[in-house]
């Protein structure tokens, strides 16, 4: 099992962050992410990380399908993979209905099937193909107009930049297994692992393909404390945001993931309480059971038995996702070199 580095939308929050990222190269992982809502943009955080790194790999966690033609994000994946020397990869997802509908103003109707053409039309841009497309959610060129089949004018490094899904339910699964060459996971548990992988690996036997080259990055929340209960509380709130708050009462893919893991009852009380502005409420609300399975909390012995329990559960990569963030930079980089040490502790680093 790989380590990374995952910034998720938080890379402006803090001015150190490019030594952070500096930092995780020199220890040795293997790949550092960036993502994006309604913030900062996630390509030119990438474009930054680019210029200022120079072996690790830099990847989108996730670039949102409803914020750019498929066409651009292809011209995107071919600028970042030229900049960084072949070290871009590709993290797409769907986003949500308040994002898509609100924010980009576009339908969230059917985003399976649109993330598969989008997905379908980006290789294409990338093989410097001469793009024509007639779907059910992309044509191009539009017709009746002036429009040509064009093709990408830059060479790319590679031709096939390393496409990952972040996916949650069933059919999603299996998409990414089937077109993608990895699946971006958030709460991820070792006793849940065996259903999200099953259906992984559908998806890839319907395309011919096995599990052996397919990267399963699973993104956790890291806080070292040697009072566990206190590394706990240190997690909470992003639990809470994230099964509370992203996504209405109807639609939240989060607070699925909590439901589907056992704490239905908890998920509801947090939604509840978040929604209602009662943000400190939410944070008590969610159990110690929900942080302890989905992250790495305490010291650098029980961080070490999580990872091993990670890697056994069929995680290839650990994204970390330091929850000290506001804390001086040598706390952050303390934290992750204690998770670095765990890590080579557990047996499992490759």
């Amino acid at each position: 099992m790989k380590l990374g580095l995952n910034f998720g939308q938080d890379f402006l929050a803090h001015a150190d962050n490019t030594a952070l990222a500096q930092e995780a190269e020199r220890l040795g992982l293997t790949s550092c992410w960036a993502g994006e809502a309604y913030g900062a943009d996630a390509v030119s955080v990438l474009g930054h990380l680019a210029a200022h790194t120079t072996r690790i790999g830099i990847g989108s966690a996730i670039l949102q399908v409803p914020a750019r033609t498929p066409a651009m994000t292809g011209m995107t994946a071919a600028s970042l993979d030229l900049l960084s020397g072949g070290r871009f990869r590709l993290g797409l997802g769907s986003s949500g209905p308040q994002v898509s509908e609100g924010w980009h103003g576009v339908r969230f109707g059917k985003p399976l099937g649109r993330t598969r053409e989008y997905a379908d039309i980006v290789r294409r841009v990338l093989r410097r193909e001469r793009v024509e497309v007639a779907g059910a959610h992309y044509t191009l060129p539009l017709p009746h107009g002036p429009g040509l089949p064009l093709k990408l004018i830059v060479h790319p490094v590679r031709e096939r930049v390393p496409l990952y899904l972040a996916a949650t339910g069933p059919k999603a699964l299996e998409l990414a297994g089937e077109i993608a060459d990895g699946w971006l996971a958030l709460f991820y548990s070792a006793d849940q692992a065996d259903h999200a992988l099953r259906h992984i690996a559908a998806g890839r036997g319907a395309a011919g393909r096995g599990m052996d080259s397919f990267d399963v990055v699973a993104t956790v929340p890291v806080a070292v404390h040697e009072d566990v209960e206190k590394a706990a509380d240190m997690v909470r709130g992003y639990v809470a945001l994230y099964v509370g708050g992203m996504g209405s009462r109807e639609k939240n893919f989060y607070n699925e993931i909590a439901v589907r893991a056992g704490f239905e009852k908890a998920a509801h009380e947090i939604q509840d309480r978040y929604l209602s502005g009662d943000r400190p409420g939410a944070h008590r609300a969610v159990p110690f059971d929900l942080v302890d399975r989905t992250s790495l909390i305490g010291d650098e012995e029980r961080m070490a038995a999580r990872m091993k329990e990670f890697a056994e559960a069929g995680v290839t990569t650990l994204a970390l996702k330091l929850m000290d963030e506001s804390a001086p930079l040598e706390a952050r980089i303390g934290t992750l070199r204690t998770a670095v040490r765990a890590w080579e502790k557990s047996g499992v680093a490759e």
